[in-house]
C-alpha cells in the first residue's frame, strides 16, 4: 500500500508537471526588473516579480503582495546563499537580479492579473496556471514540492558549475604560484646580490663618514674651546668695565646730593631771607591757613610759576594740588619743601626756573589750593605727555588731562 500511495504521487506529480508546462507554454513569460536596488521596506513592480520568481524555486512560500517585507528579505538571502552571491544582505542588486533570470520564470501577465482581480494568493510554479486562482491542499502540497525538486536540481546543477569552476581555477592558482615561485626566487637571488653590494658600499661609506665626523668633531671641539676661552676674557673685561662705571656713577651722583643738599641750603637761606626782609616791609596782614607759614605758601608759588606759568588758572591750580597732596601721602616727605626739593620731583627744581619770581596768578593758585580746591582729583603725580621721556610715568593710572598735564594717581 505505501509503495502503491508512493507511485501515484510520483505519477501525479510527473502529470501535473506535464500540464502546468503544457498550459503554462501558452502563457507569455517576461521580466521586467529595473535599475533600482531593492531591498526591505521597497512595494511595486520589482517586489512582484521578486516575489514570483523566488516562489517558482522553492524559496519564498508568502503571498505574492509587492511588499517587501521580513518573509521576501530572508527568502533573499537564503537564495543568495545558496546560489554562492558574494553578499548575501537581503539587497537585489544586478548579480542578484541576473541569478533569478536564468533560474526562475516569472509569468507576467497571469501574476498581474490575479491581483488586479484583488485575490491574496501565492504562485505555485508547480500548478497548471488555470488551476492557481483557487489551488486546494493538496495541489499546494504538491507545487511546493515541484518547486522543492527544481531548487534541489538548480543547487546542484550551480554547486557542480561551480566546483567545477573551483578546481579550474585553483589549478590555474597552482601554475601561477609555481611560476610566481620560480619568478621570485630569480627575483630573490639577484637582490641579495645587490643587497650585498649595497651593504659593501655601505660599510665602505660608514668607514669613510666615521673618519670625516672624528675630524670635524676634533675641529669643532677647538673651536668651542677658543669660543670658550674668548667669551671668558670678553665676561671679564665686561665686568671690570661694569664696576668701573659703577664706581664712577656712584661717584657723581654722591657729589650730586652733595652739590643739591648745598645749593638746597643756600637756597634756603636766601629764601628765608627774603620772606623776612618782605614780612617786615609788608605792612598788611596776610590770613595763611593752618598749618603753612608764609615761606611755604612762597615756595609753592615759586614751583607752580617755574612748573605752569603757561597753563589755564585751573592748570595751576592742579600743580599745587599735587604738592599738598604728597605732603598729604606717607609716600613722600610731609612738608612742602621736603616734597618741592625731593630730587628729581620737579623739572623746574632742576633747570632752575623754580627761582623766577611768581605772578600773583601763581600765588592766587596756591591759596586756593590750600583753601580745599583740588581739580585733579586726589592726583600725586602729572606729566606732559609731549615732553615726557620716562617710560615708567607712562604706566600710571591716570585720572585727568588739564590743560597740557596729564594728572595720575
Amino acid at each position: 500500500m505505501k509503495n502503491m500511495r508512493i507511485m501515484l504521487i510520483v505519477i501525479l506529480v510527473s502529470m501535473t508537471t506535464i500540464a502546468f508546462q503544457f498550459f503554462s507554454s501558452k502563457v507569455p513569460k517576461a521580466h521586467a526588473f529595473s535599475e533600482q536596488t531593492i531591498q526591505r521596506g521597497a512595494t511595486g513592480s520589482d517586489v512582484i516579480e521578486l516575489q514570483a520568481r523566488l516562489q517558482y524555486n522553492g524559496y519564498y512560500n508568502g503571498p505574492i503582495d509587492g511588499v517587501y517585507g521580513w518573509s521576501t528579505y530572508w527568502a533573499v538571502r537564503n537564495y543568495q546563499k545558496r546560489f554562492g552571491l558574494e553578499e548575501v544582505d537581503g539587497l537585489v542588486g544586478q548579480k542578484t537580479k541576473d541569478m533569478l533570470l536564468q533560474s526562475t520564470t516569472f509569468y507576467k501577465d497571469f501574476v498581474y492579473d490575479q491581483i488586479n482581480k484583488g485575490r491574496k494568493f501565492t504562485h505555485y510554479g508547480g500548478v497548471p496556471l488555470s488551476i492557481q486562482s483557487a489551488p486546494n491542499e493538496k495541489q499546494i502540497q504538491q507545487a511546493r514540492q515541484a518547486a522543492e525538486q527544481r531548487r534541489l536540481q538548480q543547487e546542484k546543477k550551480y554547486q557542480a558549475q561551480v566546483n567545477n569552476q573551483t578546481q579550474q581555477r585553483q589549478q590555474q592558482a597552482k601554475e601561477r604560484e609555481q611560476e610566481q615561485a620560480q619568478q621570485q626566487a630569480q627575483e630573490r637571488e639577484q637582490q641579495e646580490q645587490a643587497q650585498q653590494q649595497a651593504r659593501d658600499r655601505e660599510q665602505e661609506q660608514a668607514q669613510q663618514q666615521a673618519q670625516e665626523r672624528e675630524q670635524q668633531e676634533q675641529a669643532q671641539q677647538q673651536a668651542r674651546e677658543r669660543e670658550q676661552a674668548q667669551d671668558q676674557q670678553q665676561a671679564q673685561e665686561r665686568e671690570q668695565a661694569q664696576a668701573q662705571q659703577q664706581a664712577r656713577e656712584r661717584e657723581r651722583a654722591q657729589a650730586n646730593r652733595e652739590t643739591e643738599r648745598q645749593q638746597q641750603a643756600r637756597r634756603n637761606q636766601n629764601t628765608n631771607q627774603t620772606n623776612n626782609n618782605k614780612q617786615q616791609k609788608d605792612s598788611t596782614a596776610v590770613n595763611l591757613p593752618n598749618g603753612f607759614s608764609q615761606n611755604d605758601i612762597q615756595l609753592m608759588a615759586n614751583a607752580v610759576y617755574g612748573e605752569s606759568r603757561g597753563e589755564p588758572y585751573i592748570g595751576q591750580v592742579a600743580v599745587a594740588a599735587v604738592i599738598l597732596n604728597r605732603v598729604n601721602s606717607p609716600t613722600f616727605p610731609n612738608t612742602v619743601s621736603g616734597v618741592i626739593f625731593e630730587p628729581g620731583a620737579f623739572t623746574a627744581v632742576a633747570d632752575g626756573q623754580i627761582w623766577l619770581t611768581p605772578n600773583e596768578t601763581a600765588k592766587k593758585a596756591v591759596l586756593d589750593a590750600l583753601n580745599g580746591f583740588d581739580p585733579t582729583g586726589n592726583a600725586i603725580y602729572y606729566f606732559n605727555p609731549n615732553t615726557a621721556t620716562s617710560s615708567w610715568i607712562w604706566g600710571r593710572p591716570q585720572i585727568k588731562r588739564i590743560g597740557k598735564h596729564i594728572f595720575c594717581k
